[in-house]
């Protein structure tokens, strides 16, 4: 297993399936992180709407990884794209925890044929470095296997690099 932590929040199963394939294809550890706010059904997707619109953020469950998250070679965080922002859940961490990490790529799944790369700035606000790459997914297009093997061949050769 290399040192590579995916983290992902997936409301719907689109997110959690793209970082479970990402996770598999580089041997790494993979958590789920949650907010404990109930975000199923319609109420659940005007809820997550709306705590995008505001930025706002509930706290962040308490969640477990094999190393301290500083430690590791390369964190993914994988988000669903909510009203153009990441979802308040993956801001919430990021502004927990951002600043503990070293290297950081993300991934943003979406339903809308617009990339939303604006949302990789976004996140960029509370990670030190900012991210060493990134890759914007819409599951079941045309070109999603295209660009979700683009984006593990960048971690690959990031991994590569690091060694």
């Amino acid at each position: 297993m290399h040192d590579v932590l995916c983290m992902y929040y997936s409301r719907t199963g689109n997110t959690k399936q793209v970082m479970e394939e990402i996770a598999q294809a580089l041997d790494a550890e993979i958590v789920e992180l949650r907010d404990g706010v109930p975000r199923s059904g319609w109420r659940g997707w005007l809820r997550c709407g709306m705590d995008a619109m505001r930025k706002s953020c509930a706290p962040v469950l308490p969640f477990e990884t094999q190393r301290r998250l500083e430690n590791y070679s390369l964190v993914i965080l994988g988000t669903p794209v909510w009203a153009g922002r990441c979802s308040s859940i993956v801001r919430s961490f990021l502004q927990q925890r951002g600043g503990k990490l070293k290297n950081v790529a993300y991934v943003i799944t979406r339903g809308s044929e617009d990339r939303c790369e604006e949302v990789y700035e976004q996140m960029d606000r509370y990670v030190p470095n900012g991210h060493r790459f990134a890759g914007s997914l819409r599951v079941g297009s045309v070109g999603h296997a295209f660009w979700q093997e683009e984006f593990l061949r960048q971690a690959r050769e990031f991994l590569e690099q690091e060694q």
